[in-house]
């Protein structure tokens, strides 16, 4: 008997998802746990993986929709099988959001939902503007009477990314629409030499970006921190010439006691930054804390959200139990989740329940800013780049480095005294770094 895939939730706050992919198509068959399709969520592109098996009759929501919770999305069951009514009554397509790119134009009849087998009365192919060609072959691109090409956003990004320009591409889904498959095996148009001129006084049209799901949670969750979390900022400026020499020591003895032939591993300032956070947590708890309306709750475990920057946006994977495990093991588990994060395959659980946040852009050459803090978390360390400026040494001004970082608090959980006693032990450990391995 033919069922009907749902739309699962496959992240903790996930109210919506993009079908990025297709990985089966129709009349495929399916088995328990294949891969189905991939799904932008609000954290990551997740994997959606079957529970059944069977033939995957029908797909009622093509690549690039965004789709509800519980939203029909495929039909599975036997080979062959009549799924007209379940196609015609699961209201998959008709429920996806549309971009605004492809709203109907006016007067323009509108198609039926996607996977219907409902009849519809068509007018003659001149009076819709359609090439009369074989079945195997698209029709060309037709653009809408605002002429604009319909595709998705999934498709215009693919497009954007390969350098595609999408008018001249044929459409071979519904009524001349592009999909990802027409895009194969093309070639990026040679770029323009100048843009469109426009009038005098007229302004050019911007590029128009569709927001990914990642982008709205950021949005969101970021717009919700500064508008309910009462944040407040203290700076220290530390002397990281200690610290500079400790990392060189350390990486110096992996090298030298590296197998032949082997890549050596490497600490980072920003691990041993992590696992001083770690120790000063332990001794300033008070840190490590997050406001409820009846409570606050102060963490017995130290679990380091550490912000990595990615195309679509910004994420952070959680380090756990960082005051637990040495640095070796920090550095190679914070690379092993920036890489992860990087390419999309961090799993929900791993971006969830941090209790205190660091995001570093010294890479970038930042020497100082304020970071907005990451609800429910309590605190976020914004660190800048080491920096070589004149130091005094005793009686003498001599060559230094020094270290900026910020420590954004939420007022209802750390007051001003707490955050600075947090930030006093964090540099007693930066300028005394020894204490890091030990600690």
């Amino acid at each position: 008997m033919a069922k009907v895939l749902e739309l699962p939730k496959l992240s903790p706050t996930m109210e919506e998802g993009q079908i990025s992919a297709w990985h089966k198509k129709e009349g495929d068959a399916i088995d328990i746990d294949d891969l189905l399709a991939e799904v932008e969520t609000d954290k990551a592109t997740m994997e959606y993986k079957s529970f059944d098996r069977g033939t995957l009759l029908k797909i009622l929501v093509p690549a690039g929709s965004v789709v509800q919770l519980g939203q029909p999305v495929a039909i599975i069951g036997a080979p062959g099988e009549d799924v007209s009514a379940l196609a015609g009554g699961g209201g998959g397509a008709a429920a996806a959001k549309p971009s605004a790119a492809e709203a109907q134009p006016k007067g323009e009849r509108a198609a039926p939902p996607a996977g219907s087998d409902a009849p519809m009365t068509s007018p003659p192919p001149a009076a819709r503007g359609e090439a009369v060609s074989p079945p195997t072959q698209p029709a060309a691109p037709q653009p809408g009477s605002n002429g604009r090409v319909k595709a998705s956003p999934y498709v215009r990004k693919l497009g954007r990314e390969r350098g595609l320009d999408l008018s001249s591409v044929a459409g071979s889904g519904p009524r001349g629409r592009i999909v990802a498959r027409d895009l194969e095996g093309l070639k990026p148009a040679p770029a323009a030499a100048a843009g469109k001129a426009t009038a005098p006084g007229e302004l050019a049209a911007p590029e128009v970006r569709p927001l990914s799901m990642m982008r709205k949670a950021i949005a969101r969750r970021l717009t919700e921190s500064k508008q309910t979390v009462p944040h407040f900022y203290l700076s220290i400026d530390v002397d990281a010439d200690p610290l500079n020499a400790l990392r060189e020591q350390i990486n110096a003895d992996l090298a030298a006691t590296a197998d032949e032939g082997e890549k050596p591993a490497k600490v980072s300032f920003n691990d041993l930054l992590v696992k001083a956070c770690a120790i000063a947590l332990v001794r300033v708890p008070e840190c490590n804390a997050q406001f409820t309306a009846d409570a606050i709750l102060v963490h017995r475990r130290v679990d380091i959200s550490v912000a990595v920057a990615v195309p679509e946006g910004l994420v952070t994977p959680v380090v756990r139990d960082v005051d637990r495990k040495p640095v070796l093991d920090i550095a190679a588990e914070v690379r092993e989740l920036a890489g992860r994060a990087k390419a999309k395959k961090l799993r929900p659980e791993e971006m969830a329940n941090g209790t205190f946040s660091i995001s570093n852009l010294g890479m970038y050459g930042i020497d100082n800013f304020g970071a907005v803090i990451n609800p429910p978390e309590g605190a976020i360390l914004a660190v800048g780049q080491v920096r070589r400026e004149p130091v005094v040494r005793g009686e003498q001004i001599v060559p230094g480095r020094r270290l900026s970082m910020t420590l954004s608090c939420d007022h209802r959980v750390v007051d001003g005294a707490v955050g600075a006693t947090f930030l006093k032990v964090l540099r007693q450990l930066l300028e005394h770094p020894t204490q890091i391995l030990l600690g």
